[in-house]
């Protein structure tokens, strides 16, 4: 009985960047059988990392008999790697290219990059440790001068936010000064994330 009951439930493997906004979802829907494991967030500067780690954590997931497993991750720089291993593993992934497309609705998202690729996007993470994220590792707090030359093409910073917050508000507005790029807020909520999440773990679910 206790290895059947593992096997109704949905693991999920996920990029650490959404964990808080994939405990929410889990949260307001009580979607109690769906477990999260995360990678470092920061691998999102090195996507090369991503695609061998899920391939162990899989491994790892089905000998602890996890039988339903769904990646929290979108394309997210892999050149088609975490597609690869969805497609050889036989397991569903977040729809889009990336965590702003998704929090924002992916074809919304999408129709708008058509028109606005001069935006450097945000989201609530991100804001959060901005010097981790985009400061220290592109060098600017050392190299000012670095600035201009990588964020030179963009013309503002929107903030897609998946919470109401004050505080990330004026962080964002505050990069978006550091950077000397316009600024724009638009508020998303988890967006296609929560329908997503929803649907995978109801498929996980015992049938009542």
């Amino acid at each position: 009985m206790e290895q059947r009951a593992k096997s109704k439930k949905v693991h999920v493997i996920a990029c650490g960047a959404i964990a808080r906004e994939i405990l929410a979802v889990k949260a307001l829907n009580q979607l109690d059988h769906l477990t999260l494991e995360c990678l470092p967030a920061i691998w999102h500067v090195w996507p090369e990392r991503i695609a061998p780690a899920l391939r162990e954590k899989i491994a790892e997931a089905r000998a602890s008999g996890h039988d339903n497993i769904f990646i929290g991750y979108a394309e997210c720089g892999t050149q088609g790697e975490v597609d690869r291993i969805c497609r050889e593993e036989g397991i569903e992934r977040l729809s889009g290219p990336h965590c702003y497309a998704f929090f924002s609705g992916t074809e919304k998202f999408l129709a708008e990059c058509e028109t606005e690729f001069t935006a450097f996007y945000l989201t609530d993470l991100i804001t959060r440790q901005f010097e981790a994220f985009v400061i220290e590792p592109l060098k600017l707090d050392r190299h000012p001068e670095l600035r201009d030359m990588v964020f030179g093409n963009y013309t503002k910073i929107v903030y897609l936010a998946q919470t109401e917050d004050a505080e990330l508000q004026a962080k964002a507005k505050w990069a978006a000064d550091y950077l000397k790029l316009d600024y724009e807020y638009r508020f998303t909520g988890y967006g296609d994330l929560a329908p997503e999440l929803v649907a995978a773990a109801h498929a996980a679910a015992p049938a009542a």
